[in-house]
């Protein structure tokens, strides 16, 4: 099997940091995997996923400027790193190759990258 060395869950919000962009905050991340999934997600489950992710190298974060509506408080920003890049592709490639082998769905799908 390969390794991509992501979780499903570290997956999954990877994949929201790099759609949310300069928005990707720890409260916006929930918020916006809680709209994607449906599901219910905590802010610690978040924090301690994105600390996760950066510690293997495939996160970066900056402050962002403080803000009035956060009574001054600043917003840990966080990045997606090359690293991170690179995990994403080997997971969707992986995950592909194994939608394209499954019989009952090979001739249906045109998954190519």
């Amino acid at each position: 099997m390969i390794e991509t060395k992501l979780g499903d869950f570290e997956e999954v919000i990877l994949l929201i940091v790099g759609i949310l962009g300069e928005q990707a905050y720890a409260l916006n991340i929930a918020d916006e995997f809680e709209a994607q999934t449906k599901r219910a997600v905590s802010i610690g489950a978040v924090h301690s996923t994105l600390t996760r992710l950066a510690d293997k190298g495939f996160l970066e974060s900056k402050m962002g400027e403080a803000s009035a509506e956060r009574g001054g408080r600043r917003k840990r920003i966080y990045e997606i790193t090359a690293a991170g890049q690179r995990a994403l592709e080997n997971s969707r490639d992986f995950k592909v190759s194994l939608w394209n082998q499954f019989p009952a769905f090979a001739d249906k799908l045109n998954f190519s990258f």
